[in-house]
This record gives structure tokens, C-alpha cells and sequence, in this order.
């Protein structure tokens, strides 16, 4: 009894040493690359304001809450009253010389920035510039002999391996987190030229702006965003790839800004509707809904309904993995897409444009009054020029005034939309319209590109 006793302690001691010998050890990896890791303060003077909002911030609340303290009162951007606005978060050392990457918002619109290093030293920094589309802004410090970090490549990462991350939450310096990397090529909606890293590890307000280190204790990314409901972590962050971030760093230090690639579309992703509409197997690829004018799409002979299902010969699997592909495409180089156009499969060739420094805005249509008597349960009238000058909508089209019961109202057509096709069939006039109705057959998917809000958009209605 007692000789198996002691056997079976000797396995269990030799199973624990084997399973702790697994797991990492990141104690080497902070002592060598946390010196290079900075807190960054921001802080923003505050403008006169004649609005009843509270004069200051309530005493005491910590920095990194004032986002959610503008938002409970209201408060638009920059009228806090006569107190001053102050932000915290992260940064990491790039060379020697002082240059230091971190996230545009985390010094967006400051007046002054102060860099604490980890030897406790405080120095005043510059910004040189920043890129609000990808998050990233370059910083300068005057000094001499710094620690920096050592750049990895982000290519390399595998789902499932570990990383590191170095920062400051709610303000506690050179705090240490670990996870494991969730997901690659992550795309979201406020970052649409960045291929996002997603992981696992505990991010907060405060962290913004530092590094992720690989088991190499190399940097693969910047600390960027978390998904929350609550404003603090929920087990979803995401990293911008580094190789992103020095591409832009890079183009910042050289020219004062960045340059993204530019098409000249609007798309949006496949569903499985969609892909039954235009004969498609498997839902896959950017459905192109819009193509800008005088753009390389409209110069190449891109046209709407085009499925892009690979950019310079990579996949496109969906419309999210496009724009970091092309934005990330130095301006003016050779490009090629390959596209299938009703059915049949094309390569076109263009040269990648300079994305413009503001996206157009359309203006919102109107919601009119009818009753809906045909197979989509809508009724539909022309526009009138006044419409059209609103909308920017130089030609075809029909507006959709009510929508009852139906296919329409299934989709998710409302009241107000322009349809400007049908089965990829121009619709330039109510009777285009009333033409195309009578065309349709009972049980098939149709699909329909609609504009709202100034955003085309393709929706699958099914025919009853």
C-alpha cells in the first residue's frame, strides 16, 4: 500500500513538473523589453464655454473615466468648462534617439504631451504627425542612448501562441498581461485599413498605444482597442500588426503624413442570398455597390455588381479583408484585380489612387406617403431634380415612398431609399421599376442595390 502510494505520488510530481515546465515564463522578457515600454500624459486646455455643462471634472475621477463622464452629461468635444483635460495612456521607444510609436487617440488634440520612462524621468514630447485611419501617431523626445524595443513580424504569429503586453491601465505603470492570440485579419468597423490582431490578453483604458510582445520579445503589435460592454475588458483586444504600424511611422517621419491606396469603391460582403442571386455557390469575395467617379475603379472599367475575389493575387474571402490589402498598396504602383461579372470571371488591371482626405457625405432622403400594390410591397416614384441635387444622384433611380408587407419590407427596404437596380439591371425610372416587376420569378432570391443615408448597399429579397 504504502509502495503505491509512493508511486503514485512520484507520477503526480513528475506530471505537474512536466505541465509547469509548458507554460511560459515571461519574467526574462519583461526585465529586457519593460524599459523601452513609456506612459504617456496628455493634456488638452480647455476652451471657454458658455454652455450650462460642469465647470470641471468632478474631483478625483480618474483620467482615463472622462469619456464616460463627457458622454452620462452630453458633453460635446472640447467644452468642458475652464478646467484643463487630461489623458493617459502608452508608448514604446523605437530608437535611440527618442523617436516613440503609440495610437493617434491617445494624443489627439493635445496641447502638451509629457513621456514618463521607467527610471522615472519625465521629457516633454513632439508629435511629429499621426493617422487617425489607422490609429497611429509618431512622437519625439529629445535624448540620447535609449532603450528600444526590437520589431517582430506579425506574418508570423499563430492562433493559440502566446503574447505579452506592456502598459499602463488606469494609469498603474509597467503593468504586465499575458493571453494568447485569439484570431488574425480581424476587420472593424473603425479601423477598415487595419487587418487587426485579436487576442486574449487584459487591456484597459491606459493601455493604448503599447506594445505586444511574440515569445521572442519582439513587437508584433500596438495595443489598440477591446470590444466592451462595460468599459473595461471582456476578453476581446485587438493590436494593429506592427508591420502596419512602421509603414506608417515610416511615411510620417518621411513626409509629415500617410498615404493609404485607394479604389474608388464601396462593397460590402456576400451573404448566402446575395451569392444564390448572382449564381454563386459559396458566399464569398467584395460585392462592389458603388463605384466612385473619376476613380481608379471607374478609370479601370470596374462596375457595380462585380464580385473582387483576390487583389494582386490574394484571397479576398470577404469585404473586410479588401481595404487594408489596397490601402496598405503604395500609391500610384500596378495593381490587379480578379473579378467575376455576371457569371464570368475577369482580371483588371489599375494603378492604385491616393485615398482622398474626406470621405463624401450624402445627404438622407425623404420618407413620403403611399400605399405599396405590387410583388415587393412597395411603392416606388422618380425623383424630382431637387431630390436628386440632395441626394447626389445624377441620374436613375426611384424613391420608395411606403413599404407594406412583403419581400421589401423582409429585406429590410424602408421608406426613403433609392433602388437603382435589379438583378443588375439599371432601374432609371418608375417604369424600369414596374418592368422589372413583372420579369420576376416566384421562389428565386433578387438582388437589389439600394442607396441610403448616401450608402449604396445590395440586399437579397426573396420572391414569395
Amino acid at each position: 500500500m504504502f509502495n503505491t502510494l509512493k508511486l503514485c505520488f512520484i507520477l503526480f510530481m513528475f506530471s505537474w513538473q512536466n505541465a509547469s515546465a509548458e507554460l511560459p515564463d515571461f519574467t526574462d522578457m519583461v526585465k529586457t523589453n519593460g524599459i523601452a515600454v513609456v506612459n504617456i500624459s496628455t493634456t488638452r486646455k480647455a476652451k471657454p464655454s458658455s454652455t450650462p455643462y460642469p465647470q470641471q471634472m468632478p474631483e478625483g475621477m480618474p483620467p482615463e473615466m472622462e469619456e464616460l463622464f463627457k458622454h452620462f452629461f452630453r458633453i460635446p468635444d472640447g467644452e468642458y468648462g475652464p478646467g484643463d483635460r487630461q489623458s493617459l495612456g502608452s508608448g514604446f521607444i523605437l530608437s535611440q534617439d527618442g523617436y516613440i510609436l503609440t495610437n493617434h487617440h491617445v494624443v489627439k488634440d493635445a496641447d502638451e504631451i509629457t513621456i514618463k520612462f521607467s527610471d522615472r524621468r519625465e521629457l516633454e514630447a513632439k508629435l511629429i504627425g499621426s493617422d487617425p485611419r489607422t490609429d497611429i501617431a509618431l512622437l519625439k523626445v529629445t535624448a540620447n542612448n535609449l532603450p528600444m524595443v526590437s520589431i517582430g513580424n506579425p506574418e508570423n504569429l499563430q492562433v493559440g501562441e502566446w503574447v505579452l503586453a506592456i502598459g499602463s491601465p488606469f494609469g498603474f505603470e509597467q503593468s504586465v498581461t499575458a493571453g494568447i492570440v485569439s484570431a488574425k485579419g480581424r476587420s472593424l468597423p473603425s479601423g477598415n485599413y487595419v487587418p487587426f490582431i485579436q487576442t486574449d490578453v487584459a487591456i484597459n483604458p491606459g493601455n493604448s498605444g503599447g506594445p505586444l510582445f511574440n515569445m521572442e520579445g519582439k513587437v508584433v503589435g500596438i495595443n489598440s482597442q477591446i470590444y466592451s460592454r462595460t468599459g473595461g475588458f471582456m476578453g476581446l483586444s485587438f493590436s494593429i500588426p506592427i508591420d502596419v504600424a512602421m509603414r506608417v511611422a515610416d511615411q510620417i517621419k518621411s513626409h509629415g503624413k500617410a498615404e493609404h491606396g485607394w479604389l474608388g469603391v464601396q462593397i460590402q460582403d456576400m451573404t448566402r442570398e446575395l451569392a444564390e442571386t448572382f449564381g454563386m455557390k459559396n458566399p464569398e469575395g467584395a460585392l462592389v455597390s458603388k463605384v466612385v467617379p473619376s476613380s481608379p475603379a471607374e478609370k479601370a472599367g470596374l462596375q457595380i455588381g462585380d464580385i473582387i475575389t483576390e487583389f494582386n493575387g490574394q484571397s479576398v474571402p470577404s469585404s473586410g479583408d479588401l481595404p487594408p490589402m489596397i490601402g496598405m498598396t503604395a500609391v500610384n504602383s500596378d495593381a490587379t484585380l480578379k473579378i467575376i461579372r455576371q457569371g464570368n470571371t475577369k482580371t483588371i488591371n489599375f494603378k492604385v489612387g491616393r485615398s482622398p482626405e474626406h470621405p463624401e457625405q450624402l445627404a438622407k432622403s425623404q420618407e413620403p406617403e403611399t400605399k405599396p400594390d405590387n410583388k415587393f410591397g412597395i411603392i416606388v416614384t422618380d425623383l424630382t431634380p431637387e431630390q436628386r441635387e440632395r441626394l447626389e444622384i445624377a441620374s436613375g433611380g426611384v424613391l420608395v415612398q411606403q413599404v407594406g408587407k412583403g419581400p421589401a419590407k423582409d429585406a429590410g427596404i424602408q421608406p426613403g431609399d433609392v433602388i437603382l437596380r435589379i438583378q443588375n439591371q439599371p432601374i432609371r425610372s418608375s417604369n424600369d421599376f414596374n418592368q422589372a416587376m413583372k420579369k420576376l420569378t416566384a421562389e428565386k432570391s433578387v438582388a437589389v442595390l439600394i442607396q441610403r443615408n448616401g450608402n449604396p448597399g445590395f440586399l437579397a429579397l426573396k420572391m414569395p
